[in-house]
């Protein structure tokens, strides 16, 4: 299981569009999902995140390049995992359940709680509006794009974001995560993750393979 620390940066306020350069000024460290689970699904886009915490809320930025983006969900709760899509599943607590937290290369995000991949629960929207988003390809629906792109994603995701839990402080918590990186209808379709999971087909709702996640 891999393991990873989120550094607590003591800002009051934080607008996702700062994140890259607050992460640069800060030296936070990236990390790459690039672990190919299916190797019926070889192609491996260049993938890397990095994540830390205001107490309060979590920071979120992804830096991907790939041959080709797909941005066709517009609208929040839609299928975004057909888009070239980032995504960090998280269990804060041991009760079973963990949250998907799913958001295309526009900032379309899909966001649910449950116990398993079947009867997930779906964020309200006063829940998903709260989550400020900055994607380097605007907020706009593309299509299917099939040219070399490289783009960037950054999320402020509040603790209320964890909608079915009462988080007040991130900090000393340690939740069981993962993060992927995928795109069921791009050019090149593929299912990368940070950490392995060691089955047989495609599925990222398996909290049995999630590492390690301490907010500091």
């Amino acid at each position: 299981m891999k393991y990873l620390e989120a550094r607590h940066l003591r800002l009051s306020q934080v607008k996702a569009v700062d994140i890259p350069a607050l992460f640069n000024q800060n030296n936070i460290p990236y990390n790459s999902i690039d672990v190919i689970n299916w190797h019926a699904f070889p192609y491996c886009p260049k993938v890397e995140f990095a994540i830390a915490h205001t107490g309060d809320t979590i920071l979120l930025h992804y830096r991907v390049e790939e041959d080709g983006v797909r941005a066709v969900a517009g609208e929040d709760l839609g299928n975004v995992w057909e888009d070239s899509c980032c995504e960090f599943f998280a269990s804060p607590d041991a009760d079973g359940s963990y949250y998907n937290l799913e958001s295309n290369c526009i900032g379309t995000i899909l966001l649910c709680n449950g116990k398993g991949r079947e009867e997930r629960m779906q964020a309200p929207l006063s829940a998903l509006k709260k989550i400020d988003r900055w994607a380097s390809l605007g907020r706009k629906v593309i299509g299917l794009d099939e040219k070399a792109h490289q783009w960037e994603l950054s999320l402020v995701i509040p603790v209320s974001a964890f909608f079915r839990h009462k988080i007040s402080n991130l900090s000393g918590l340690i939740i069981h995560g993962n993060f992927y990186k995928c795109g069921d209808k791009t050019a090149h379709p593929h299912f990368l993750s940070w950490n392995p999971i060691d089955i047989p087909s495609p599925d990222f709702h398996r909290p049995d393979f999630f590492g390690e996640i301490k907010f500091l």
